[in-house]
């Protein structure tokens, strides 16, 4: 029973990412990415603050000033700034789709710099799985769209934040490492305005029920995901990430007029088994519980 209740969890909190990457994608049409970044930072660093200051913690400490947290600000804010660059720019579907390799490229940075021992199975998923980035993008042909290197960047950015995350000294809580990771994306957001030249617009009506739509719904989402990791085990609740990508199918369709093509599709697909198959294999080796 705890596996169902984790895995609705997660497609719960699936489905909340998606939806803020929607709201994220419709305030793009008024405000410049640079401002939504600031917004966002702003948003999450003040629920995330106020919680941890109601744990009774610090909300930043010198003991923070070490290398894992700064390698892991700097994963959260490139990731950050590709991703949503890639959702405003590229249609949300192919840029969630891409966005699905982040676990295997964990796994194969892991295996790079942690030390952590991969078999030669896990390094096909690994090869397989980035071979469907290739058939999303399709470097070389006629339809290679270069702002979908976006989403790749993306992709190599959180790896750098989530390995970063597993050196992170154990003494600081999940809440302070993400108010981290939203406060960071503060002066980010900011020098990518002045960076473009790009004035902050003040939102109206819509624009603050986008906002604040997308950074609730994306605060829930995040306790979410963290409270299925709990209840559940996490070899099977782990598959049930990739959802997203079926809800930001959906979204990309219903919302936003997007066509996925055969290939995206295919290699979307691709992903996915990959995905699935290596969080398989790391149960049946030990790896998961």
């Amino acid at each position: 029973m705890d596996n169902f209740r984790g895995a609705g969890l997660m497609l719960l909190s699936m489905l909340g990412f998606a939806l803020e990457d929607m709201f994220i994608k419709l305030l793009a049409d008024t405000l410049s990415v640079g401002q939504i970044l600031t917004m966002l930072g702003l948003g999450g660093a003040l629920v995330f603050g106020s919680v941890v200051l109601a744990q009774g913690n610090r909300p930043l400490s010198r003991s923070m000033l070490n290398l894992p947290i700064a390698l892991r600000g700097l994963g959260e804010i490139l990731g950050t700034m590709c991703f949503v660059s890639a959702i405003v720019l590229t249609p949300i579907s192919s840029a969630s789709a891409i966005l699905q390799a982040t676990p295997l490229v964990v796994t194969l940075g892991a295996a790079l710099f942690l030390g952590e021992k991969v078999g030669w199975r896990r390094w096909s998923a690994i090869g397989v799985g980035l071979f469907g980035v290739l058939v999303i993008i399709r470097p070389g042909m006629d339809s290679f769209e270069v702002l979908s290197l976006l989403a790749v960047g993306a992709v190599f950015a959180l790896t750098m934040r989530d390995l970063a995350t597993r050196r992170t000294p154990a003494v600081f809580t999940t809440m302070q490492l993400s108010f981290l990771g939203f406060l960071v994306v503060i002066p980010a957001g900011v020098t990518l305005m002045l960076f473009q030249g790009t004035a902050f617009v003040m939102p109206r009506g819509v624009q603050w029920v986008y906002f604040l739509s997308g950074t609730s719904i994306g605060i829930l989402a995040y306790y979410a995901i963290v409270a299925a990791m709990r209840v559940g085990e996490v070899s099977f609740v782990t598959p049930f990430r990739y959802a997203r990508l079926l809800f930001a199918l959906v979204i990309g369709v219903a919302v936003f007029g997007e066509r996925p093509d055969a290939l995206t599709l295919a290699g979307a697909a691709v992903i996915v088994l990959s995905g699935i198959y290596t969080v398989w294999r790391e149960r049946k080796i030990g790896v998961l519980p």
